[in-house]
């Protein structure tokens, strides 16, 4: 397809993007509208320097790669280059989302209707707090290509679909944010989601109606589903990057494989090919996706890798290598990661507490040796019973102490698609997941 330089490695990754918006506020149409980009980025290595440029003429790559090469150095042994090796060489043609199930023919008309008919059946005007209420859709739809001068000729595409529901109460004076965000891969998947959005309103309503301040203090806790995909995301999915370890000495020498790092309950696996929102068949170096076991029954077994992290580290490369767009250089970035599912019953998780909070929802969370997690709803658990909502205002533990404390993994699995990782001032799409887990003992403020 193109003609790329002797002696030099050569990629070109091309998108092609089309997006769709709408969005209405107390009932006043607030955004509508249809976009379309398409760009390219073309780089050449000669072992020492990256050559780089971006266009969005994509009839220009060609001169692009020659302006490129005259400015790099020939290097004979380039494709013994340890970082050139671990770039892919695939060939292959993926495209899901391009016959009847393609969110791009949903036309205006729906789009419009499916929001106005969940405003009509959502929105309360009899709730005294209920202040504001927004409701939007979302679809964007993405065709990628990667080439490369080892041979590589990849064409996959993604898409994604969502709406969302939020109000906003006032209750003495606090305002209160309550709603559903839903995102999927089709249309017809956004439909019928009513009771969701109502049970979700009523719960947080209640809550800004009755919580009470909780007791700072320490507590064994109860995280939800939605709660455990975010301490898996956060407190250990970025800490197993290797990005994060080239550097640091010290880290790779604790971060061994083979240590043993957690309760043997205790699982946690990231993969790209599963039909979820961290969807990445192919990585943005030409990988393709792989099953990467993290943790295994407490054990450290795996961690993520781009093509320089695995060289620098000897490892395996595990198609972790991925951009923002077009535009953006890629690094390591998670997939779909979740804890592993186990065979507690979630109501005997929270039997099995005399005296805790279940954290039923979070605004945010970080992870680093500490993590922090701001709940948005709690609630006391006191003799085996969930009691009266509490506020608590952030939620913290050691990560590695946290991993041990876990003494109960739910059978509730639910992996969420509903996730925006930022990196680096990078986003990239990701799902997160896990089921009701319970903690020894969280410090709760």
């Amino acid at each position: 397809m193109y003609k790329f330089p002797d002696n030099l490695f050569t990629e070109v990754r091309i998108e092609k993007t089309e997006n769709n918006y709408y969005f209405v506020k107390n009932g006043e149409v607030e955004g509508n509208g249809r976009s379309a980009v398409v760009g390219a980025k073309i780089r050449i290595y000669d072992g020492e320097m990256w050559y780089t440029s971006v266009t969005n003429n994509l009839d220009s790559i060609q001169s692009e790669i020659d302006n490129l090469a005259s400015l790099a150095t020939p290097n004979r042994e380039i494709y013994n280059d340890p970082i050139i090796r671990n770039f892919g060489d695939a060939r292959a043609d993926i495209l899901k989302y391009n016959g009847e199930n393609d969110n791009r023919k949903i036309a205006n008309e729906e789009r419009d209707k499916l929001i106005n008919n969940y405003i009509a059946s959502c929105v309360d005007h009899s709730i005294e707090e209920m202040k504001t209420y927004y409701a939007s859709y979302g679809s964007g739809h993405k065709i990628k290509e990667y080439y490369s001068s080892k041979g590589a000729s990849i064409r996959h595409d993604m898409q994604r679909c969502n709406l969302s529901l939020y109000f906003d109460f006032v209750v003495d004076g606090i305002t209160i944010s309550a709603g559903k965000y839903f995102q999927e891969l089709g249309f017809e998947a956004l439909k019928n989601r009513e009771q969701e959005i109502i049970a979700e309103r009523d719960r947080y309503l209640d809550y800004a109606r009755n919580a009470v301040d909780v007791e700072a203090g320490d507590y064994t806790c109860v995280l939800s589903p939605v709660v455990t995909a975010m301490f898996t995301h956060e407190s250990f999915g970025h800490k197993s990057e290797s990005d994060f370890m080239l550097n640091d000495r010290t880290l790779q020498e604790e971060w061994v494989m083979g240590k043993k790092v957690g309760n043997e309950k205790v699982s946690i696996c990231d993969s790209g090919d599963m039909q979820n929102n961290g969807y990445t068949p192919f990585d943005d170096e030409g990988n393709p996706a792989k099953e990467t076991w993290l943790i295994k029954n407490g054990v450290l077994t795996g961690r993520l890798h781009d093509a320089k992290s695995a060289s620098v580290l000897n490892e395996e490369i595990t198609g972790n290598a991925r951009a923002q767009s077009y535009y953006h250089s890629p690094m390591v970035r998670m997939t779909n990661t979740y804890l592993e599912k186990g065979t507690d019953i979630s109501e005997d998780i929270i039997g099995g507490v005399e005296d805790g909070i279940y954290v039923y929802g979070v605004n945010y969370g970080t992870g680093s040796a500490t993590f922090t997690m701001q709940p948005n709803l709690c609630y006391r658990i006191r003799g085996g019973k969930l009691c009266e909502p509490v506020r608590a205002n952030v939620i913290t533990g050691n990560v590695f102490k946290t991993l041990f404390d876990i003494d109960a993994v739910g059978n509730d699995f639910i992996l969420f698609d509903t996730y925006t990782c930022g990196k680096n001032g990078q986003s990239a799409p990701v799902s997160a997941g896990g089921p009701t887990i319970r903690v020894k003992k969280l410090t709760v403020n």
